[in-house]
Protein backbone atom coordinates (compact mmCIF):
# COMPACT_ATOMS: atom_id res chain seq x y z
CA UNK A 1 0.00 0.00 0.00
CA UNK A 2 3.21 2.37 -0.94
CA UNK A 3 2.27 5.89 -2.07
CA UNK A 4 3.45 6.24 -5.55
CA UNK A 5 4.45 10.00 -5.32
CA UNK A 6 6.34 9.31 -2.33
CA UNK A 7 6.88 5.76 -1.14
CA UNK A 8 9.99 6.42 1.23
CA UNK A 9 7.57 8.14 3.80
CA UNK A 10 7.29 7.13 7.19
CA UNK A 11 3.92 7.55 8.82
CA UNK A 12 3.04 5.93 12.33
CA UNK A 13 -0.73 6.89 12.91
CA UNK A 14 -1.70 6.60 17.01
CA UNK A 15 -5.55 5.62 17.14
CA UNK A 16 -5.76 5.44 21.00
CA UNK A 17 -6.46 1.65 21.41
CA UNK A 18 -4.19 -1.59 20.81
CA UNK A 19 -2.53 -1.74 17.19
CA UNK A 20 -4.49 -4.83 16.28
CA UNK A 21 -6.01 -5.50 13.11
CA UNK A 22 -9.02 -4.43 14.39
CA UNK A 23 -11.36 -1.08 13.67
CA UNK A 24 -11.33 1.14 16.78
CA UNK A 25 -14.84 2.69 18.13
CA UNK A 26 -13.15 6.26 17.20
CA UNK A 27 -14.99 7.25 13.33
CA UNK A 28 -11.88 9.76 13.17
CA UNK A 29 -9.34 6.54 13.21
CA UNK A 30 -11.20 4.97 11.10
CA UNK A 31 -12.06 7.74 8.48
CA UNK A 32 -8.17 8.48 8.15
CA UNK A 33 -7.17 4.70 7.77
CA UNK A 34 -9.51 4.74 4.74
CA UNK A 35 -8.16 8.03 3.25
CA UNK A 36 -4.79 6.74 3.72
CA UNK A 37 -5.66 3.23 1.84
CA UNK A 38 -7.86 5.50 -0.85
CA UNK A 39 -4.53 7.09 -1.70
CA UNK A 40 -2.34 3.78 -1.61
CA UNK A 41 -0.23 5.34 1.71
CA UNK A 42 1.70 2.71 3.76
CA UNK A 43 1.54 2.90 7.42
CA UNK A 44 1.83 1.74 11.04
CA UNK A 45 -0.34 1.54 13.65
CA UNK A 46 0.33 2.91 17.22
CA UNK A 47 -1.10 2.65 20.29
CA UNK A 48 -0.60 6.48 21.45
CA UNK A 49 -3.15 8.08 23.63
CA UNK A 50 -5.29 11.55 23.31
CA UNK A 51 -3.48 13.03 26.31
CA UNK A 52 0.12 12.57 24.09
CA UNK A 53 -1.56 13.82 21.10
CA UNK A 54 -0.71 17.89 19.74
CA UNK A 55 -4.48 18.45 19.63
CA UNK A 56 -5.46 16.15 23.17
CA UNK A 57 -7.75 14.05 20.49
CA UNK A 58 -7.03 11.72 18.32
CA UNK A 59 -6.14 10.11 15.61
CA UNK A 60 -2.38 11.72 15.46
CA UNK A 61 0.13 10.85 13.24
CA UNK A 62 4.21 11.04 13.24
CA UNK A 63 5.69 11.47 9.60
CA UNK A 64 9.17 11.04 8.53
CA UNK A 65 11.19 10.69 5.11
CA UNK A 66 13.31 7.71 5.13
CA UNK A 67 16.28 10.22 3.21
CA UNK A 68 15.62 13.22 5.17
CA UNK A 69 17.50 14.33 8.60
CA UNK A 70 14.78 16.35 9.25
CA UNK A 71 12.89 16.09 12.53
CA UNK A 72 9.64 14.29 12.32
CA UNK A 73 6.42 16.02 11.71
CA UNK A 74 4.03 15.17 14.42
CA UNK A 75 -0.35 16.42 13.27
CA UNK A 76 -3.59 16.16 14.94
CA UNK A 77 -7.10 16.11 13.20
CA UNK A 78 -7.81 13.78 10.61
CA UNK A 79 -9.33 16.74 8.11
CA UNK A 80 -6.41 18.69 8.83
CA UNK A 81 -4.02 15.75 8.14
CA UNK A 82 -5.36 14.53 4.87
CA UNK A 83 -5.31 17.99 3.75
CA UNK A 84 -1.30 18.41 4.75
CA UNK A 85 -0.91 14.95 2.83
CA UNK A 86 -2.53 16.18 0.39
CA UNK A 87 -1.14 19.76 -0.27
CA UNK A 88 2.37 18.48 0.30
CA UNK A 89 1.57 16.38 -2.79
CA UNK A 90 1.92 13.16 -0.73
CA UNK A 91 -1.79 11.65 -1.59
CA UNK A 92 -3.99 12.50 -4.30
CA UNK A 93 -6.73 15.01 -3.92
CA UNK A 94 -9.60 12.79 -4.50
CA UNK A 95 -12.03 15.93 -5.12
CA UNK A 96 -9.40 17.44 -7.69
CA UNK A 97 -12.41 15.64 -10.53
CA UNK A 98 -15.35 16.74 -9.05
CA UNK A 99 -17.26 19.78 -10.10
CA UNK A 100 -18.42 22.45 -7.97
CA UNK A 101 -21.56 20.99 -7.29
CA UNK A 102 -20.53 17.55 -6.27
CA UNK A 103 -17.84 18.95 -4.02
CA UNK A 104 -20.45 20.88 -2.02
CA UNK A 105 -22.69 17.85 -1.95
CA UNK A 106 -19.05 15.71 -0.68
CA UNK A 107 -18.75 18.67 1.77
CA UNK A 108 -22.55 18.78 2.86
CA UNK A 109 -22.51 14.84 3.63
CA UNK A 110 -19.06 14.88 5.25
CA UNK A 111 -20.57 17.73 7.97
CA UNK A 112 -23.92 15.92 8.28
CA UNK A 113 -21.74 13.25 9.93
CA UNK A 114 -19.12 14.94 11.61
CA UNK A 115 -21.10 17.73 12.39
CA UNK A 116 -24.08 15.48 13.33
CA UNK A 117 -24.51 12.35 13.53
CA UNK A 118 -21.20 12.81 16.11
CA UNK A 119 -23.26 14.21 18.77
CA UNK A 120 -26.13 11.72 18.36
CA UNK A 121 -23.15 9.10 18.99
CA UNK A 122 -21.50 10.65 21.95
CA UNK A 123 -24.80 11.05 23.29
CA UNK A 124 -25.81 7.29 22.90
CA UNK A 125 -22.62 5.78 24.38
CA UNK A 126 -22.04 8.81 27.03
CA UNK A 127 -25.56 8.90 28.25
CA UNK A 128 -27.04 5.90 27.56
CA UNK A 129 -24.26 3.54 27.30
CA UNK A 130 -22.14 5.37 29.83
CA UNK A 131 -20.87 2.12 32.02
CA UNK A 132 -20.03 -0.24 28.94
CA UNK A 133 -18.15 3.18 27.21
CA UNK A 134 -15.99 3.84 30.62
CA UNK A 135 -13.90 1.01 30.80
CA UNK A 136 -13.46 0.70 26.57
CA UNK A 137 -11.98 4.11 26.81
CA UNK A 138 -10.08 3.97 29.58
CA UNK A 139 -8.92 0.45 29.46
CA UNK A 140 -4.98 1.69 29.96
CA UNK A 141 -5.93 3.12 33.29
CA UNK A 142 -6.58 1.34 36.48
CA UNK A 143 -10.06 0.34 37.77
CA UNK A 144 -10.57 3.38 41.09
CA UNK A 145 -8.88 5.81 38.52
CA UNK A 146 -11.19 4.72 36.02
CA UNK A 147 -14.44 5.99 38.01
CA UNK A 148 -13.19 8.99 38.88
CA UNK A 149 -11.49 10.07 35.41
CA UNK A 150 -15.12 8.58 34.16
CA UNK A 151 -16.86 10.89 36.07
CA UNK A 152 -14.93 13.98 35.02
CA UNK A 153 -15.72 12.70 31.38
CA UNK A 154 -19.26 12.18 31.60
CA UNK A 155 -19.78 15.73 32.79
CA UNK A 156 -17.53 16.78 30.29
CA UNK A 157 -19.44 15.25 27.66
CA UNK A 158 -22.54 15.56 29.01
CA UNK A 159 -21.73 20.04 28.97
CA UNK A 160 -20.66 19.58 25.79
CA UNK A 161 -23.30 18.30 24.34
CA UNK A 162 -25.82 20.40 25.98
CA UNK A 163 -23.72 23.46 24.79
CA UNK A 164 -23.94 22.52 21.04
CA UNK A 165 -27.59 21.68 21.40
CA UNK A 166 -27.93 17.83 21.42
CA UNK A 167 -28.33 17.35 24.81
CA UNK A 168 -31.29 19.62 25.06
CA UNK A 169 -33.14 16.88 23.10
CA UNK A 170 -35.32 14.04 24.82
CA UNK A 171 -33.74 10.68 24.25
CA UNK A 172 -36.15 9.77 21.34
CA UNK A 173 -35.52 12.93 19.45
CA UNK A 174 -32.01 12.36 19.57
CA UNK A 175 -32.77 8.67 18.52
CA UNK A 176 -35.54 10.21 15.19
CA UNK A 177 -32.25 12.39 14.06
CA UNK A 178 -29.78 9.52 14.17
CA UNK A 179 -31.99 7.10 12.07
CA UNK A 180 -33.24 10.13 10.11
CA UNK A 181 -29.52 10.44 8.88
CA UNK A 182 -28.73 6.99 8.47
CA UNK A 183 -31.82 6.08 6.39
CA UNK A 184 -31.46 8.88 3.85
CA UNK A 185 -27.27 7.76 3.54
CA UNK A 186 -28.65 4.17 2.50
CA UNK A 187 -31.13 5.30 0.09
CA UNK A 188 -27.74 7.58 -1.38
CA UNK A 189 -26.13 4.59 -1.47
CA UNK A 190 -28.56 2.40 -2.93
CA UNK A 191 -28.81 4.80 -5.81
CA UNK A 192 -24.89 4.81 -5.92
CA UNK A 193 -25.09 1.01 -6.21
CA UNK A 194 -27.40 0.60 -9.23
CA UNK A 195 -24.84 2.63 -11.05
CA UNK A 196 -21.70 -0.15 -10.06
CA UNK A 197 -20.87 -2.96 -12.38
CA UNK A 198 -21.33 -5.94 -10.84
CA UNK A 199 -20.19 -6.16 -7.48
CA UNK A 200 -17.70 -4.08 -7.45
CA UNK A 201 -17.21 -1.00 -4.96
CA UNK A 202 -19.53 1.88 -5.09
CA UNK A 203 -19.01 5.24 -3.88
CA UNK A 204 -20.96 7.78 -1.66
CA UNK A 205 -21.26 10.34 -5.11
CA UNK A 206 -22.09 7.43 -7.30
CA UNK A 207 -18.78 7.88 -9.53
CA UNK A 208 -15.89 5.44 -10.39
CA UNK A 209 -13.84 6.21 -7.60
CA UNK A 210 -13.66 7.68 -4.14
CA UNK A 211 -14.33 11.18 -3.01
CA UNK A 212 -13.08 12.83 0.39
CA UNK A 213 -16.55 11.90 1.96
CA UNK A 214 -16.33 8.45 1.65
CA UNK A 215 -13.39 7.81 3.72
CA UNK A 216 -16.25 10.01 6.21
CA UNK A 217 -19.05 7.58 5.61
CA UNK A 218 -17.17 4.24 6.11
CA UNK A 219 -15.32 5.77 9.22
CA UNK A 220 -18.40 5.94 10.71
CA UNK A 221 -20.43 3.22 9.58
CA UNK A 222 -17.33 0.78 10.67
CA UNK A 223 -17.28 2.62 14.07
CA UNK A 224 -20.96 2.07 14.85
CA UNK A 225 -20.51 -1.92 14.00
CA UNK A 226 -17.87 -2.73 16.33
CA UNK A 227 -19.19 0.17 19.05
CA UNK A 228 -20.26 -1.88 22.36
CA UNK A 229 -21.64 1.29 23.44
CA UNK A 230 -23.63 2.18 20.48
CA UNK A 231 -26.33 -0.35 20.53
CA UNK A 232 -29.42 1.54 19.11
CA UNK A 233 -27.20 2.58 16.07
CA UNK A 234 -26.02 -0.92 15.45
CA UNK A 235 -29.71 -2.02 15.13
CA UNK A 236 -30.52 0.84 12.60
CA UNK A 237 -27.60 0.07 10.62
CA UNK A 238 -27.23 -3.08 10.49
CA UNK A 239 -30.49 -2.74 8.94
CA UNK A 240 -29.63 -0.94 6.32
CA UNK A 241 -28.93 -3.10 3.09
CA UNK A 242 -27.11 -0.41 1.07
CA UNK A 243 -24.86 0.93 3.96
CA UNK A 244 -23.95 -2.95 4.88
CA UNK A 245 -23.35 -3.53 1.06
CA UNK A 246 -21.41 -0.28 0.64
CA UNK A 247 -19.27 -0.47 4.03
CA UNK A 248 -18.50 -4.83 3.54
CA UNK A 249 -17.05 -4.25 -0.36
CA UNK A 250 -14.78 -1.23 1.08
CA UNK A 251 -13.41 -3.68 4.18
CA UNK A 252 -13.35 -6.74 1.70
CA UNK A 253 -11.37 -4.32 -0.62
CA UNK A 254 -9.37 -2.35 1.51
CA UNK A 255 -9.11 -3.85 4.84
CA UNK A 256 -8.53 -7.20 4.07
CA UNK A 257 -6.15 -7.67 6.54
CA UNK A 258 -8.81 -6.50 9.71
CA UNK A 259 -11.09 -8.33 11.08
CA UNK A 260 -14.52 -7.52 9.71
CA UNK A 261 -17.52 -6.49 12.53
CA UNK A 262 -19.83 -9.90 11.56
Amino acid sequence: MASHLQPQLNLSLFRGFQASPTYVWSPFVTKLEARLRFGGLSYRNEMGSPFSGPRGKIPYVVISKSDSASPATTMGDSTLIIGKLVEDGVMEDLNAKLDPVEEAHDLALRALLEEKVYWYQAYERWHENYYTMRPHVLQALPYPVQIVVGLLAYRENMKRLYGQGTGRFSAEDIASFRREVWESFDALLAASRRKAKNNETFWVLGGEGPSEADAVVFGFVAAVLVCKAAPESQKVVRNLPAVMDYATRIHEQYFPDYESWE
